[in-house]
């Protein structure tokens, strides 16, 4: 009898969907800051029960088969590799969190939904308006962010202000491209785009805004100390209480076929005085609220 006892506990232990029902499946890239801070906010606007698999923890997991067998009513996806599994998944509603791909697959999957990393580009164009920058350089890939730069050169334009765009389709194609764009700009905005901004191309950014005397502004507070002058920083606990947001009208009967990608609403600039003073230009964070 004890050895049942034990077994059955142990069954609940490793399959918890058998020891409760739960109606939305989590699944969480891995453990990191930023995933962490996206799920605590989902957790304060989303009471229902629910089920997190975070999937560093495994070397597979079935997504498909625990879909199968659960039948959560919804699945939220926190990060580009839950994106990448959750998109196995053709009917149950979806919502992407914190995945860059989330807006290049809405139109090829109906399913899904979510709220983008990209904050809107008008937010940018009003930094580089106070910058006074008429000319503002863009490297991208089109088929990353090309989505993004047709509404950044709409926002541009109603600003007087003239995007200077370079394509790539590697990373190794960042550094010319940099370089052809030497003593053609005022400003440098880095997007978020994993084809034109990697680990190995980061620095060469800063280091072309430094010989050619402007401003980067970028989209993670981690850049300011490699020389980025400014930053708009999305607030993840609040993309997590916009992902509940979105889950609780799904739970209420809306259509996920109709429900828009969002853009984040919890943004804040961020700014780096010393590469600030050094280019003689003012930008405070006080005086310049994000809405």
């Amino acid at each position: 009898m004890r050895r049942l006892v034990l077994l059955i506990l142990a069954l609940a232990t490793l399959l918890p969907s058998l020891a409760q029902a739960y109606d939305i499946l989590v699944l969480q890239s891995r453990h990191d800051g930023g995933c962490e801070d996206v799920m605590n906010g989902f957790r304060s606007k989303s009471s229902v029960l629910r089920r997190l698999i975070v999937l560093s923890d495994f070397s597979e997991v079935d997504v498909v088969r625990i879909v199968r067998e659960d039948r959560p009513q919804l699945i939220v996806a926190i990060g580009d590799a839950a994106l990448t599994a959750a998109r196995k998944v053709q009917q149950t509603p979806v919502i992407a969190v914190m995945a860059l791909g989330v807006h290049n697959l809405k139109t090829k999957q109906q399913n899904l939904t979510g709220i983008g990393m990209f904050a809107p580009p008008e937010h940018y164009i009003g930094i580089f308006r106070s910058l006074k920058a008429e000319r503002v350089g863009i490297i991208h890939n089109p088929a990353k962010s090309g989505w993004y730069l047709q509404r950044a050169r709409q926002a541009a334009a109603a600003a007087g202000i003239e995007l200077v765009v370079r394509e790539v389709k590697e990373p190794k194609d960042t550094l010319n491209q940099l370089s052809s764009m030497a003593g053609k700009i005022d400003a440098l905005w880095m997007l978020p785009d994993s084809t034109a901004v990697t680990r190995e191309t980061a620095e060469a950014y800063f280091h072309f805004g430094q010989q050619q005397t402007v401003p980067v502004v970028s989209f993670a507070a981690g850049y300011l100390g490699l020389g980025a002058a400014a930053v708009v920083e999305i607030n993840r606990i609040e993309l997590g209480r916009q992902a509940g947001d979105m889950a609780e009208a799904i739970m209420n009967g809306n259509r996920v076929e109709g429900m828009p990608l969002g853009f984040p609403s919890g943004m804040k600039l961020k700014t780096n005085p010393t590469v600030l003073k050094n280019l003689g230009t003012l930008l405070t964070e006080h005086n310049f609220p994000l809405h």
